[in-house]
């Protein structure tokens, strides 16, 4: 299974506007630029959609690994912040940190944390995070 987006852009760093598409079009020309990913103008920013993205695998994950355990939630609400930093080379993604709160009928304490391990590290999207990243690049003349 393969999910496909888009970027465009234009102009210079700092000046310069682009925007944001998802295949199945819940983001269509989405904008974004160097003040709504550095300062604090309204829009999106790709961390804030990889924070979205991790939020959204890893609750999926927690319910499945729920479910191997007999255990199905009434409620998981979770967070992901992900933090950019300055780092030697330049700007970097250093950290997606989950804050998770559930509520399980049934469920104990280590029955929650065991299945909340597993869908930490067993997301796809915790994974990716590690992931060899490939590129094509063409240049349209």
């Amino acid at each position: 299974m393969k999910r496909k987006a888009s970027a465009q852009w234009q102009g210079d760093l700092k000046a310069g506007k682009g925007k944001i598409s998802t295949e199945s079009g819940i983001l269509s020309s989405t904008p974004y630029s160097f003040t709504t990913r550095f300062e604090n103008e309204k829009g999106t920013n790709p961390e804030e959609l990889i924070a979205a993205a991790h939020a959204g695998c890893f609750t999926m994950a927690l319910s499945a690994e729920l479910g191997k355990a007999g255990l199905v939630a009434e409620s998981l609400r979770t967070s992901a912040t992900v933090t950019l930093d300055k780092v030697d080379a330049g700007w970097g993604v250093t950290e997606s940190h989950l804050e998770v709160v559930a509520k399980i009928p049934g469920a104990s304490d280590e029955a929650f944390q065991k299945a909340a391990h597993a869908a930490e590290t067993g997301c796809p999207i915790s994974r990716l995070l590690k992931a060899k990243i490939t590129l094509d690049a063409r240049l349209e003349g």
